[in-house]
């Protein structure tokens, strides 16, 4: 094999974000990502993906901080610890300590560095508590999640309501609606929204907070309590939530 050394005619680099794993168990613990998450941001954002392990003694958060271009905190099974906003939990099989701790610290450095984070269901509940925020287990769950009969991952995300858009919001400005119908699967949602926390979403059912934005050090933080990357392809609202990923990526690389 030939290698062309010190090669420069590939064109642009594309910015890189990282993408949060969670902790499962598969015969063995390993590090997993549904690959539903990453398609999009390479279709959509132009971004390649880097998967960030949720190992908090492996992570060396300061290191990636300064190499990521952009994060994502995916959507989990687990739930975010109660201790983490100063409440008891209910289940502690739901829990993924070590995801906890990986996602508070590397987004919180990715932010005060100045670099974009985005935040789907369990990522926008961690981007809240990291804010300061609450999170409650008390949801109309008629409105936020499929019935407990639909546990075959083919119908989980059948589960459809309609949210509320803030005019003149990040989400209103891209899309151009005032309300979309979202897919959407979760037991917990904000209870308290953290300080500096801009709402960009209601639930029309309930006004339970669907999604926030905060531009805090330079770089945007966006985060959506529904699931824009399932069937991403047949959605024009999702595929402009991973265009607008890819927009505040392009435009933290370009500073």
């Amino acid at each position: 094999m030939r290698f062309a050394c010190c090669r420069s005619d590939d064109g642009p680099i594309k910015p890189v974000i990282g993408v949060l794993c969670c902790n499962e168990i598969a015969d063995r613990p390993i590090q997993a990502v549904a690959t539903r998450f990453v398609e999009p941001l390479v279709r959509y954002a132009g971004a390649t993906v880097l998967l960030v392990p949720a190992v908090a003694d492996a992570m060396d958060t300061r290191a990636l901080a300064g190499r990521l271009d952009g994060l994502l905190l995916t959507g989990s099974r687990s739930n975010v610890a109660g201790a983490r906003y100063g409440k008891a939990d209910a289940n502690d099989d739901a829990l993924d300590l070590d995801r906890d701790a990986v996602a508070m610290e590397l987004a919180g450095r990715m932010i005060e560095g100045g670099r974009p984070v985005f935040g789907i269901c369990r990522g926008l509940q961690e981007l809240n508590v990291l804010f300061g925020g609450t999170l409650t287990d008390t949801l109309d769950e008629g409105h936020h999640r499929a019935t407990e009969d639909a546990t075959a991952y083919e119908t989980l995300f059948d589960h459809v309501h309609d949210v509320d858009l803030e005019a003149g919001g990040m989400l209103a400005s891209v899309t151009t609606r005032h309300s979309i119908s979202v897919t959407s699967v979760h037991r917990q949602g904000i209870d308290r929204l953290g300080p500096g926390l801009s709402i960009e979403a209601r639930a029309t059912s309930d006004g339970l907070v669907e999604a926030f934005s905060a531009r805090p050090c330079g770089g945007d933080v966006l985060a959506v309590q529904w699931h824009p990357e399932w069937d991403v392809a047949a959605s024009a609202t999702s595929q402009a939530f991973f265009s607008l990923i890819g927009r505040s990526l392009g435009t933290c690389r370009d500073r």
